[in-house]
């Protein structure tokens, strides 16, 4: 079980005292900070207060009993983010990247029910923002050594192979599982056994037996995340390769 705080609130005066009580209130294993600053930046309510941020983040992963994970919402984290995040102490990073749930997409539809075309407008202008999911794992998982989970657009076992095999120690995904949770745990379960069972025929076709070894079996990265990875200085060819 992973708890959950906002970024946000520790820069207003969260601290080691909240991180606490959020772990002990479901007897979590670790303690996920969640970064949103872009659907901060465009909601009505939303504190764009980050300055400090990561100094606090520091505090608590020094101080808490459990290890301390930092996740983005949906617009990914870059290398030097990352880099900065393992330095003062976080053991885990959730990209998060673009292609999944759109929260500025989600603020463009409240501001068009309340009629706020200012915000609208913004919603509607960031709607894409943000580094795609498996740029910003591939970033992050050259430039760290903790582990890094793959989420934000993550769909079924194929894909979740994918992101395995580019390096991520964990693949997350929730727009399956909600969308049938709606139906009852039976519709669930169906779901989860699917994605298992797509993740394992995944495997045995390229000839992996271990996560370990799907991990070192050939990747092609072609299209807009060759080119991206490319200008920002990483070597995706290393993925074609090996094995």
């Amino acid at each position: 079980l992973i708890a959950n705080l906002g970024g946000p609130q520790l820069v207003q005066g969260y601290g080691l005292k909240e991180a606490r009580k959020a772990v002990e209130m479901i007897e979590a294993d670790a303690l996920a900070i969640h970064l949103n600053p872009l659907q901060e930046a465009i909601q009505p309510e939303g504190e764009t207060k980050f300055k400090g941020l990561t100094e606090k983040i520091g505090e608590i992963a020094a101080e808490l009993d459990v290890p301390v994970i930092v996740k983005e919402t949906g617009a990914g984290i870059a290398a030097e983010e990352a880099k900065k995040l393992e330095s003062v102490g976080v053991k885990g990073i959730d990209v998060a990247g673009a292609g999944g749930t759109s929260w500025a997409a989600v603020e463009y539809y409240r501001a068009k029910k309340a009629k706020n075309s200012f915000l609208e407008r913004l919603g509607k202008a960031f709607w894409d923002w943000g580094i795609p999911t498996a740029v910003s794992l591939v970033e992050v998982v050259q430039s760290v050594s903790i582990p890094v989970i793959a989420s934000g657009g993550i769909r079924d076992g194929v894909q979740a192979a994918k992101a395995l095999a580019l390096g991520a120690s964990l693949s997350s995904l929730s727009s399956p599982i909600l969308k049938q949770a709606v139906k009852g745990p039976e519709e669930v379960k169906k779901t989860l056994e699917h994605i298992i069972e797509e993740l394992r025929n995944a495997m045995f076709l390229v000839g992996a037996d271990s996560i370990e070894k799907l991990r070192n079996v050939p990747l092609i990265i072609t299209g807009k995340s060759l080119e991206w990875l490319r200008l920002r200085g990483f070597n995706p060819e290393i993925y074609a390769r090996r094995g």
